[in-house]
């Protein structure tokens, strides 16, 4: 098991994960929180990296009122922020929205018309509209309606899935890629893929300077984003097992072994493997 003190001193800065890491989406997990401030007493910068579709001021907000304190993080960026731009290009556009009504916020300002599917210009999809039940196949007659269109996908959160407490919940890159499945076209900004991490290399420029990424920690629960954006952007990953991976574990409790094996059926790799995020 790595802890966070142990290697503390090889890196600059983090790239933090949210959900999976400090909380498991009902809770703050007090560990975790507490690796990141002691990190932060002995010089390093934290940039919060969330796939959340919320922009970072609404998930600071969020993290805020659940008690999560300002001196553990230094920064934030979020999917919500790498796809604005993209759906700025659509602005005053006709769309058709899958999500919860939570994420309407990540719509202000563009001028976006809501729609039915046969009326939209594209789909944008920031999670199930059930958020605690949906899931991709609810979706399958208006994604073939879509799909028949040649309608893009927009997705606001690249996880497929992300732990709800003692819950798996579906998020909209199960819905993304269940419409590439079916033969469509989405679009993502968020972890794995460049654009969120351009942001977060940005924000930390921003606060304390341009950091190495060769000094950089990425720290998440998901191998297909965390672990694999890491890889795409240049710098170490720390994954914590106790996290989505908790269910693939089964009965075998934490081992590294395991964890190494069911990453690499993944495809990838994490320089660290640690059950949960802590200090010491």
């Amino acid at each position: 098991m790595t802890k966070l003190s142990e290697i503390a001193n090889r890196y600059d800065a983090l790239f933090c994960d949210v959900w999976g890491v400090i909380r498991d989406g009902r809770s703050l997990l007090p560990p975790a929180v507490e690796a990141l401030q002691e990190y932060r007493k002995q010089g390093g910068r934290v940039c919060l990296v969330s796939n959340s579709p919320r922009r970072h001021p609404s998930l600071l907000e969020a993290l805020a009122e659940m008690g999560f304190p300002e001196d553990a993080w230094d920064c934030a960026v979020t999917s919500g922020d790498a796809i604005h731009e993209e759906l700025v290009k659509r602005s005053q556009g006709k769309a058709f929205k899958i999500g919860p009504d939570w994420d309407e916020a990540l719509y202000e300002g563009l001028g976006l018309e809501f729609v039915g599917i046969e009326e939209a210009d594209f789909i944008t999809c920031t999670g199930p509209d059930d958020y605690w039940n949906g899931r991709p196949e609810h979706y399958q007659q208006v994604l073939e309606v879509a799909l028949a269109r040649k309608l893009d996908l927009v997705c606001a959160n690249p996880d497929i899935i992300v732990q709800a407490g003692d819950q798996m919940i579906f998020c909209a890159g199960a819905i993304a890629r269940y419409y590439r499945e079916m033969g469509g076209s989405s679009i993502v900004a968020g972890k794995p893929h460049q654009p969120i991490y351009r942001l977060a290399f940005e924000a930390l420029a921003r606060n304390g300077g341009a950091v190495d990424p060769e000094r950089v920690l990425a720290i998440g629960d998901g191998p297909e984003t965390d672990i694999e954006g890491a890889a795409r952007a240049g710098v170490d990953a720390m994954l914590i097992a106790g996290g989505i991976l908790q269910a693939e574990m089964r009965d075998d409790g934490f081992s590294p072994e395991t964890v190494v094996a069911i990453l690499a059926e993944y495809g990838v790799e994490a320089r660290w493997i640690a059950p949960q995020l802590v200090w010491s």
